[in-house]
């Protein structure tokens, strides 16, 4: 069976990790062969250069979640971190104070961009540093191609004025807490999808849609010129995991980029925002929690199948569980 997860950074890596685990318990044998292959295509609108480094977040969250080293008390970076390094870039008066990386992590960016600018392509340098890890599963960027998202926002030092910003700063320094007025993808008109992205979409089994960011992940993955075409003409069940359990989201500040869309912060309007395939938009299936079980009949008058399952990813266990069940849909659809 080959999977193809379109995934963001710790909801990806999260779900992803149990999809792994799940793999594993029915296929022991076949998985990371050729019975069962996932392969993932992942969100760089979060990239940015910063003090001369390459830094992928949600990559990098991905990577080492599935790889081991994640540090599970924050949720990213390495375990077991030291910070000298960026305490060293602060003293200088250079990078981002409030966005650390630490010496491990460093590591990574250092030998990213060391091959950025040795010729490798993104995926082609990607492909190196997943060597590593023994993964069990395929990593591809979305693209190549520089793709950065920048959030506009009511500048607060000049009325009626509007100031721009890297997503990470938006994100990370401000805590989402400038009201977003607009997104901006730079690079998107130039970039294509990376080698292997489309024909990972158009060849798979199933397409999954991690429960990752809708905005600034998801969205972000699909605007790339051909993938949009190739979840649409796909021959596999296309099936959601919600972001969104009972009006919150299940990690970070996603409403606050569901608001400058003009999209409720709520389960069935995250999958309306998506779309049914069979009129035009991009599911087959979506899961909701079962808090939010009173959104499945108007969902199914929308034409998407929808299960009411668990979503909270709390452990493996429940994780798996939660992998199961997406694939367990798919299986119960006809594209």
């Amino acid at each position: 069976m080959k999977i193809t997860v379109l995934a963001g950074g710790v909801g990806g890596a999260k779900f992803l990790r149990g999809l792994r685990a799940h793999l594993r318990q029915v296929d022991p044998d076949g998985f990371g062969g050729t019975a069962s292959e996932v392969t993932v295509v992942v969100n760089t609108g979060d990239d940015v250069w910063l003090t001369g480094l390459r830094v992928c977040p949600d990559l990098d969250s991905i990577m080492y979640t599935l790889g081991g080293a994640n540090d599970e008390v924050r949720g990213w970076g390495r375990v077991g971190e030291s910070e000298r390094v960026s305490a060293e870039l602060t003293e200088y008066g250079v990078g981002w104070p409030w966005f650390t990386l630490g010496d491990l992590d460093l590591g990574t960016h250092i030998t990213r961009s060391h091959l950025l600018r040795e010729g490798l392509t993104l995926s082609e340098v990607t492909a190196r540093l997943c060597a590593r890890w023994n993964l069990g599963v395929r990593l591809l960027p979305m693209s190549d191609q520089s793709v950065e998202t920048h959030v506009v926002v009511a500048d607060p030092e000049q009325p009626g004025g509007e100031r721009s910003m890297h997503f990470e700063e938006w994100w990370v320094h401000y805590r989402a807490g400038l009201t977003a007025l607009r997104f901006e993808q730079r690079g998107l008109a130039s970039a294509v999808a990376a080698p292997g992205v489309v024909q990972a979409i158009l060849g798979a089994d199933v397409v999954l849609f991690a429960p990752s960011n809708p905005v600034v992940s998801i969205d972000t993955i699909v605007a790339v010129p051909g993938i949009r075409d190739a979840l649409v003409e796909t021959g596999a069940p296309v099936v959601g995991v919600s972001p969104i359990i009972s009006g919150s989201a299940v990690r970070g500040m996603a409403h606050a980029c569901l608001s400058a869309i003009g999209v409720e912060t709520a389960a069935d309007a995250v999958a309306l925002h998506y779309g049914a395939r069979d009129s035009g938009g991009l599911l087959d299936a979506w899961l909701v929690d079962e808090s939010d079980a009173a959104l499945v009949a108007g969902l199914e008058e929308a034409g998407l199948r929808v299960a009411a399952v668990p979503l909270w990813m709390n452990s493996v266990e429940a994780t798996t569980a939660l992998a199961a069940a997406a694939l367990a849909e798919a299986a119960g659809l006809t594209v």
